[in-house]
């Protein structure tokens, strides 16, 4: 009788031990929800400025700051979308032909913040991402990118770009999703990827 119930409780660990996360615990969508959808006129008019979806901006927001448009992080990321003025802001001014980098007042300015974040997913999604054919795994990659950067997505699938474009189109948008959840080196990705996905279902 012991026995059986050590096996029944070794299944249980193996079966718990994949990177795939269930929940994240102690988070729960609905309240930054709500906060991002404060917002959503300003992600309706700069996702249809840049082509990218405002449920997708809004569920970024709901992520990364609840809809604070003053939060900065330890890592100086600033506002409802937590841009690094130094990375992703530096790319949309250089895309932009400017020099430098937005101000932290700039990027706490809720409608200069996500104008410069959703034009940061356009670059993701026109640049590096290009030639993703699914959309929804092209959604997937974008989310992952943003956190994450493009570049150490498709190394999970290869250090060819082309390679990895190829490889990833060969995926269902679900295997895509698996494949992240097991393979990318960051803990970070998956967690994130899960997370704006469950706000995404509630935007």
């Amino acid at each position: 009788m012991k026995l059986r119930w050590v096996i029944v409780l070794g299944l249980l660990l193996v079966g718990c031990s994949g990177k795939t996360p269930h929940r994240e615990n102690g988070w729960t969508p609905q309240r930054p929800v709500s906060g991002a959808q404060t917002w959503m006129p300003l992600s309706e008019e700069a996702g249809e400025n840049w082509g990218v979806s405002p449920r997708l901006i809004t569920a970024i927001i709901a992520v990364e700051s609840g809809g604070n448009p003053t939060l900065v992080s330890s890592s100086n990321a600033v506002g409802l979308m937590q841009i690094k003025a130094s990375t992703a802001g530096r790319e949309v001014w250089r895309q932009q032909g400017k020099s430098g980098q937005p101000s932290a007042r700039e990027l706490k300015d809720p409608a200069r913040n996500i104008d410069i974040g959703a034009a940061y997913l356009s670059i993701l999604q026109s640049g590096i991402l290009r030639g993703i054919e699914n959309p929804q795994t092209m959604e997937y990659a974008l989310i992952v990118a943003y956190v994450n950067g493009a570049g150490a997505l498709l190394r999970i699938f290869s250090s060819d770009r082309n390679k990895a474009i190829a490889q990833i189109n060969a995926l269902s948008p679900q295997d895509f999703w698996q494949y992240v959840m097991d393979n990318h080196p960051s803990s970070q990705a998956p967690r994130y990827l899960w997370k704006v996905k469950r706000a995404m279902e509630n935007v």
